[in-house]
């Protein structure tokens, strides 16, 4: 429709809550502190192009690039240290796997294999909601700004019209498999989605409204994420879409105080990155070691 007669796309997905503000503030201004003293990076992996780390929840990625404990990173005169590059990002609160390039023409190379979504990449989300009939789904729908700056979900039909601000609705699409319900489940490897039949849903309306007599709406609930698109905040829009918002993701109607206990950020972690070398030319897969907030779960598992 016409951005001049205000008849811009509705989103299907619910706008971020009163008092998301507050504590988002707050959680902002504790990640600053951190992310200022922040000095050493978990490394999973490095050699003379890139290194893998391991970021943790609260802490902005920037500050990786200063806390990278290589001695190309720490050491040296200005002509020899590396150009450090972030070649992909992740959201305050989550926490995993990022990679940093060590040079421009590498940082060039794998921030292009990043955009043009040739990474395959799995994350765990630990959700509180509804407990989905299914295994295994695909979910896509379209994604954008709403005119007062938040990220929302909108229908797959509204996909390339124009919104507020100049952008446009894009497409996202994410896999997601389930690991356990309430202690029930079984941790298991990343699954192959390309040969798996999985069933599908193409957002074209508001979520259903989901009521329940008993304990459903909480259940507690460890996914496995395996998104197709790299759009902002993607995985948790699609888990609030879904019915089962992460927790402590209070932007995206998930839980902040869940069984006496007040979480400061959300439960997602980027489990695992697969690409190929951008030197090299070899395929290579790195895995971050699970989050505490994942061990406890499996470990309460049947």
């Amino acid at each position: 429709m016409s951005a001049a007669t205000g008849e811009y796309p509705v989103p299907v997905s619910p706008p971020y809550p009163a008092a998301s503000k507050d504590v988002e503030l707050r959680r902002a201004m504790t990640a600053s502190a951190r992310s200022a003293a922040y000095s050493s990076a978990p490394v999973v992996f490095e050699d003379e192009w890139l290194a893998v780390v391991d970021k943790p929840a609260g802490v902005y990625c920037d500050a990786l690039l200063s806390a990278l404990p290589c001695s190309a990173a720490t050491l040296g005169d200005e002509a020899t240290k590396p150009n450090l590059h972030l070649a992909n990002r992740l959201d305050r609160d989550t926490s995993g796997l990022m990679v940093i390039t060590k040079c421009n023409k590498v940082a060039g190379k794998l921030v292009k294999v990043f955009t043009e979504h040739k990474v395959k990449k799995t994350y765990l989300a630990l959700c509180i909601g509804y407990p989905p009939a299914w295994e295994k789904i695909k979910i896509c729908s379209g994604h954008g700004r709403s005119k007062h700056g938040a990220w929302r979900v909108y229908a797959m039909s509204d996909v390339g019209r124009s919104l507020p601000g100049g952008s446009v609705v894009r497409d996202m699409s994410t896999r997601f498999e389930v690991l356990g319900i309430n202690g029930k489940g079984q941790f298991r490897e990343p699954s192959n989605f390309e040969v798996d039949e999985t069933e599908s849903i193409t957002v074209q309306e508001k979520a259903a409204d989901l009521t329940s007599d008993g304990d459903e709406k909480n259940s507690i609930i460890l996914v496995r994420a395996y998104p197709q698109s790299g759009r902002t905040h993607q995985i948790r829009l699609h888990c609030q879409y879904l019915g089962f918002p992460i927790r402590g993701d209070v932007k995206y109607s998930g839980v902040i105080e869940w069984n006496g206990v007040d979480y400061d950020g959300h439960a997602l972690h980027a489990e695992s990155l697969s690409f190929v070398h951008p030197v090299t030319g070899l395929p290579v897969t790195f895995r971050s070691p699970l989050p505490s907030w994942a061990n406890e779960f499996i470990s309460t598992m049947a």
